[in-house]
């Protein structure tokens, strides 16, 4: 059976945890979506990444990532401009309507993450974390491993 597949369970939480919190951002009329907030917030945070990094904070594909941006730039939340010292840097900045969206929706974040949390004690939730770190340190090795070339 699928639900005896833990992958096919924390994939089915995680699908229908983001079901949930984009509800909850769409009800209270703000107009962007998780992954855009991902983006934005991964920008406000360290805006000196350049794209590859974000997509990969993000776990996302760049070309994902720079549609996004660009979304982000139409929507006036974020600014982009070609770096002065290096021209093949972007520089990106939250705009003020950026900076205040984030504001905004943090205390939705906040709530949609307790209500997933609910009856979870700080102790359960510490040890999902580490388990869940050392699932993806155990897949990232082994990709490693995986897609290193074959020596003699």
């Amino acid at each position: 059976m699928l639900n005896d597949i833990i992958f096919y369970s924390l994939d089915k939480t995680i699908k229908q945890y983001r079901q949930f919190a984009q509800a909850n951002i769409d009800r209270a009329g703000f107009d962007i979506t998780i992954d855009q907030w991902l983006v934005l917030t991964v920008i406000g945070e360290s805006p000196e990444l350049g794209q590859a990094e974000i997509a990969d904070r993000v776990f996302k594909d760049q070309a994902s990532v720079a549609r996004i941006i660009e979304l982000l730039v139409k929507k006036k939340l974020l600014h982009q401009t070609a770096s002065q010292t290096d021209r093949r840097r972007i520089v990106r900045k939250l705009t003020k309507e950026g900076k205040q969206l984030l504001e905004a929706v943090a205390p939705i974040i906040s709530r949609n993450r307790a209500i997933a949390l609910n009856e979870l004690e700080p102790a359960a939730i510490d040890q999902l974390r580490d388990t869940l770190e050392t699932i993806f340190t155990n897949c990232r090795f082994a990709h490693k491993l995986a897609n290193e070339p074959v020596s003699d």
